[in-house]
């Protein structure tokens, strides 16, 4: 009875390594090539990164130059042209229902295209000052103190303006200094 125990085990083992050996030896191979093929592309990557640091500077560095030619050649075909800038003297306010507690500051410039345009703005400067300090005096102090009042308050100078105009309009109003109390 002790053998046939012993002949059991012996079987079961044996069964066991023999099921278990041909499952292992594929998961190894299978590891392995994993492993090189990892090891190869390092390789390659590299082998790539020293021939590109071998390459002549001053190749690069012409080919660097013409990329940043062409870049900015595209760029100024896609985008505007800015205009002539046009300051405008200081603007102080008392802000809209601060009872003169609350003081506005600007000083800003317009953005106009084309001679006429900032010949006739700079025959209109006192009708313009005009329409730019009524507007900065009916702003609350909520109204200017965000980034987007801002933006708004531009907008709004800016359309204002070129309602009157008549050989161009403004493109731009840009707020060289803002200070509010």
């Amino acid at each position: 009875m002790a053998e046939d125990k012993v002949n059991t085990t012996e079987v079961a083992v044996q069964s066991g390594k023999t099921g278990g050996s041909s499952g292992k030896p594929k998961l190894l191979i299978g590891l392995v090539i994993l492993n090189m093929l990892v090891v190869l592309g390092v390789g390659l990557m590299v082998m790539q990164s020293r021939q590109s640091q071998n390459q002549d500077p001053s190749k690069v560095i012409d080919q660097v130059i013409a990329g940043e030619q062409k870049a900015q050649g595209a760029e100024a075909q896609q985008g505007e042209e800015i205009g002539k800038v046009v300051p405008l003297e200081t603007f102080i306010v008392n802000l809209a229902g601060a009872k003169g507690r609350k003081v506005l500051k600007v000083n800003m410039e317009l953005e106009a295209k084309g001679a006429d345009v900032i010949q006739e703005i700079d025959n209109r400067k006192a009708q313009i000052r005009d329409f730019i300090i009524i507007i900065l005096s009916s702003k609350t102090y909520e109204e200017v103190a965000t980034k987007e009042g801002k933006d708004q308050l531009r907008n709004e100078i800016r359309d204002n303006i070129n309602t009157f105009l008549v050989k161009g309009k403004i493109a731009n109003v840009y707020f060289t200094e803002l200070i509010y109390n």
